[in-house]
């Protein structure tokens, strides 16, 4: 065979399991497949430096591994708004149009999977990592290579990352099942949990036979130069990636709902699983304009499909401690199959719902699934009511600690630190990135110190000695020496940071900042008409802060005295002509524009990411580009940088 006779062969193969992995429309039988795969094989055996990186032998399966790797995203993968009806979707857009204007919309299907992140340098895949947390995932990328549908390959130079779902089609997911009961092993409950069993296999090979599909959706590192998302995902489609079942560009609330409505009624013949209904403002400058909350993007959502309901009993209400001391009801009900899973518990939020839908144990309720959203009760079934129903009373102690819980009506807290069923999330809060930011204290840290008793609160990490920690699972002198450093150099901290460290119900880190410049140290003896009488400081929040400084109070002293915080003094801005103004910065600047920023920030204004009609002023250098051109437009005032030296020097 020659070489030119081996990347003929090789297209061949590729076009075969094509037609059978990915089209499902075979046009070989396995023995052909079988045969060329050899002769293929063969060649590549014997001229190694010949071989084609596309090669469907080069798909992995067979790696055995001992765990999954973390790996961290090159850019975010965010999560997606949910919208249940016609209502949300007017509020949805009617927020996005204060922002932008005449926008189009992508509407195509939400496949029911597990999401990936794909990352190609130079053409090569050089990685593949599950969603996770969306910074940092798992590296799967022995698994996603034994995936036919996923090039090895692309036509791209440079960095990319490309998004989807890895996906089972019903009729794979339906063979899987059948051979699992023939092999008396635990049935899959739904397609998405066999995808993403799947796709977390140590072993390759089993990945290989689980004919998994990816279906691309989108893309996030790049260097692609496009207008709109539909160019971008086109060309993503053109690498080699399939096109969804249905994709569709609309301009009205109208147009969108019958798009809906339509994939809805084709939901049952399109292969994949589905959940919704993904709907993206098309224009990658409107969706620059509009940017992100800390959860979602702000020009996408999805639009959930009806949820399934079905009647079941309630058998009984358990009491949950959140990492904040939140007591949270759910409901034990009479197991029910709904929406491909057995459903025994349902959420009730808090009591007041209790309250609103006038729940009694052993009542019968309508009990609603849809897509992610965890199951909830809707409805009492009241006239069926037998006489055996049991009033739910309102706890008065804690279910783990037994401490006086703060009753809020529709929440109940336990505020005490020391609460076991809270200790472990309230630690790792305290030590995560935006609060004390304990480097090298991490979840299964905490749960190890825990769970070893070296420490049982905050309060506990600060009488750490080496002596400790020496001897315990992978903590070396160097780890141990680097933590507790981490540790030391929490003290001298902003009290403002301390305190919101604390996770105390309802008091964020503004909150806290503003409380601690107000009040400083006496923070401990602040009365309820102090902090009601700030600026955003509402009943709710006063009454948490004082129940939680009763209950920690001692705790708190000794971390006051411990970690000594800087106490922030409270400065008053002067009058200036950017006091109080939203401020849009765009083009090259004598310095960073990040210290610009902050020199404004210090005047008193908010300085934004884009230009809207609440802008006040946009400030530009060299290169100003599309920002400046939108606040022409919407006749924003535009100064520049030596302008605005000058208003200010001039105050």
């Amino acid at each position: 065979m020659t070489n030119n006779q081996y990347n003929e062969k090789i297209q061949i193969l590729i076009k075969w399991a094509k037609a059978y992995y990915v089209d499902d429309n075979p046009i070989a039988t396995d023995e052909e497949y079988d045969i060329l795969n050899r002769e293929i094989l063969d060649f590549e055996n014997n001229n190694p430096t010949l071989v084609n990186e596309n090669s469907p032998t080069q798909r992995v399966g067979g790696i055995v591994l001992d765990n999954f790797n973390k790996a961290s995203h090159l850019s975010r993968m965010w999560s997606q708004e949910d919208i249940f009806n016609t209502q949300e979707l007017e509020d949805w857009i009617k927020r996005a149009s204060k922002v932008v204007d005449n926008m189009n919309f992508i509407c195509e299907p939400k496949f029911d999977g597990a999401s990936l992140n794909i990352i190609y340098e130079n053409g090569k895949l050089k990685q593949a990592i599950s969603r996770g947390d969306g910074s940092i995932g798992e590296d799967v990328t022995n698994n996603v290579k034994t995936i036919q549908s996923i090039p090895l390959t692309i036509e791209y130079d440079g960095l990319i990352e490309i998004r989807g779902e890895v996906v089972i089609r019903k009729d794979d997911f339906n063979k899987i099942n059948k051979q699992r009961a023939e092999n008396n092993e635990a049935l899959f409950a739904n397609p998405r949990n066999a995808a993403a069993g799947s796709l977390r296999q140590l072993d390759s090979s089993i990945t290989a036979k689980r004919k998994l599909f990816f279906q691309a959706w989108g893309i996030g590192e790049n260097t692609l130069d496009y207008a709109t998302s539909m160019e971008v995902m086109n060309f993503i489609y053109s690498l080699g990636f399939t096109k969804p079942p249905m994709q569709i560009l609309c301009n009205s609330v109208e147009e969108i709902e019958n798009v809906y409505h339509e994939i809805i009624s084709k939901r049952d013949s399109i292969q994949m699983g589905l959940d919704g209904m993904v709907i993206k403002i098309d224009s990658l400058e409107s969706q620059t304009d509009l940017g992100y909350t800390v959860k979602y993007p702000k020009w996408s959502c999805a639009y959930k499909f009806p949820a399934v309901e079905k009647v079941t009993t309630v058998k009984d209400i358990i009491l949950q401690v959140g990492r904040t001391g939140v007591i949270t009801p759910v409901a034990v009900v009479e197991p029910t199959f709904i929406d491909g899973s057995t459903v025994e518990r349902a959420t009730l939020h808090n009591f007041d719902e209790i309250a609103r839908l006038n729940l009694k144990i052993n009542d019968q309720v309508i009990i609603i699934k849809s897509g992610d959203i965890i199951p909830k009760i809707t409805k009492v079934l009241e006239d069926r009511r037998d006489g055996t129903q049991i009033d739910i009373l309102h706890p008065t102690s804690c279910p783990k600690c037994n401490s006086e819980l703060l009753d809020e009506d529709i929440l109940i807290k336990c505020q005490n630190l020391d609460c076991e069923a809270r200790v472990v999330n309230s630690i790792i809060y305290f030590a995560s990135k935006n609060c004390m930011n304990i480097d090298g204290l991490g979840n299964k840290i905490v749960e190890l110190l825990v769970n070893k008793n070296i420490i049982k609160d905050v309060l506990d990490l600060y009488s750490l000695k080496y002596e400790d920690l020496d001897g315990l699972e992978s903590f070396k002198e160097k780890k141990i020496n680097n933590l507790l450093n981490a540790i030391e150099a929490t003290k001298k901290t902003e009290l403002s940071r301390l305190i919101n460290a604390l996770g105390i119900e309802h008091i964020g880190e503004v909150a806290s900042k503003q409380i601690c410049l107000e009040y400083g140290l006496d923070i401990l003896n602040v009365t309820f008409e102090q902090l009601n009488s700030l600026d955003g400081i509402g009943e709710q929040m006063a009454n948490s802060l004082l129940e939680f400084i009763r209950v920690n109070n001692s705790i708190m002293q000794k971390l006051f005295d411990i970690i000594d915080p800087i106490i922030e003094e409270k400065i008053l801005v002067a009058e200036n002509p950017f006091k109080d103004k939203t401020i849009v910065l765009t083009g090259t600047m004598s310095v960073s524009r990040g210290i610009i920023k902050k020199e404004l920030e210090a005047l008193g204004a908010k300085v934004s990411g884009s230009v809207s009609k609440k802008t006040d002023y946009l400030i530009y250098g060299e290169d100003a580009g599309s920002k400046y051109d939108k606040a022409i437009s919407l006749n924003v005032t535009t100064i520049t940088e030596e302008e605005m030296k000058g208003m200010i020097d001039d105050n």
